[in-house]
């Protein structure tokens, strides 16, 4: 960003935002899709019952805690990787 000039850089600025939204908009509908398909069996009622619900919080849990996890991951390769370390060699 040191090249770009005020506008430029508040342009690049919106983008990135725009660009976080949408992917975190994708992983919050995989997620919900992903934990309602493994979670939800009854429909004779309409709200949940407290095995699904208690399946659904789980779900989440683990989704986020993994996502985390890989994220926590790839900074590290990032970092091995800026620095000319691979782990493992």
């Amino acid at each position: 960003m040191d090249g770009l000039n005020a506008q430029e850089q508040r342009e690049l600025q919106g983008r990135m935002e725009k660009k976080q939204m949408k992917e975190f908009m994708t992983m919050y509908s995989r997620l919900v899709q992903r934990c309602f398909d493994d979670c939800v069996n009854d429909f004779t009622t309409k709200s949940l019952q407290s095995k699904e619900e208690g399946c659904v919080m789980k779900c989440v849990d683990k989704y986020l805690k993994g996502s985390e996890r890989l994220g926590q991951r790839f900074q590290e390769q990032n970092v091995a990787m800026q620095s000319g370390q691979l782990p493992g060699r």
